[in-house]
């Protein structure tokens, strides 16, 4: 599965923030790193989009389209900061 930037998504991230988010900062709730959205490494080949953390890998964000609407998991950022 090739790997991309959050920049990749950025379109989707607009649509379901409505806010440009590519330059917000993400917490890794797995290793504490901090890093902009848009830096991070993201799978859209699967069944949703996968975003993984550029320094563990782990999840940090999930997007999932059901029935036309964009479902979201946020659990793998333990905060977003949007003071950019």
């Amino acid at each position: 599965m090739a790997m991309l930037d959050g920049n990749a998504i950025a379109g989707e991230l607009y649509d379901v923030f409505g806010a440009e988010m590519t330059t917000v900062i993400g917490v890794c709730a797995s290793c504490g790193a901090r890093h902009q959205l848009g830096e991070q490494r993201v799978y859209v080949r699967g069944p949703g989009t996968v975003v993984r953390c550029k320094s563990c890998t782990s999840i940090v964000l999930v997007l999932v389209e059901i029935r036309g609407c964009t479902c979201v998991d946020l659990q793998g950022l333990a905060e977003i900061d949007l003071r950019r």
